[in-house]
């Protein structure tokens, strides 16, 4: 009988994972989740999908251990990672702004059902460059989100975003116009 894993791999009881082709070795697997989890829950996070970032990187840890025998080497595990997060937060987002549209009464989140961490931030004076970040266009608070916050170098910025260096380079000053804008006027 077979039973399907919380990823949505079918597994063969009689087989243990490690027997068949596809499936990765658990520490390979368990090194990069203890390594990258925090960073990619931060990279959703701040990508806009708030209270739906654990999932999403579940969802991306998922889809690695389904398309491992598919990378091309090791280190394209992480590339990987980040741009299943990255696409997996703008899945999100573009659900939200279609519920947004056709339900706007079940989107009012009243302010004490706020996160913990959305709390935190404001906290520490970061609401207006949060806020001033929620304004940019998506490509460009992508884009500034994980060259800042994330440390990543422009080629990694474009692997992940699947864009040339040239628009990475683009995005990003067009971002950071635009935060210096906003949080210059006070518009938060």
């Amino acid at each position: 009988m077979e039973r399907k894993t919380a990823c949505g791999v079918l597994e063969h009881p009689t087989e243990h994972p490690t027997d068949r082709g596809s499936a990765p070795e658990s520490p390979t697997v368990a090194s990069l989740f203890s390594s990258h989890y925090a960073h990619l829950l931060r990279l959703a996070r701040l990508l806009g999908a708030e209270e739906e970032s654990e999932d999403l990187v579940a969802e991306a840890f998922c889809e690695l251990h389904r398309r491992w025998t598919a990378l091309r080497t090791d280190g394209a595990a992480v590339g990987y990672l980040r741009s299943t997060v990255s696409n997996l937060a703008r899945m999100h987002i573009r659900r939200k702004q279609v519920v947004r549209r056709r339900f706007p009464a079940l989107t009012d989140v009243p302010e004490f059902c706020r996160s913990a961490e959305q709390s935190v931030l404001a906290r520490h004076g970061h609401q207006a460059v949060v806020h001033a970040l929620g304004e940019l266009p998506r490509r460009q608070r992508e884009a500034i989100v994980l060259r800042y916050w994330m440390g990543f170098q422009d080629t990694e910025i474009a692997e992940a975003m699947d864009i040339s260096h040239g628009t990475v380079k683009a995005h990003i000053f067009r971002g950071m116009a635009g935060l210096k804008r906003s949080l210059a006027d006070g518009e938060w």
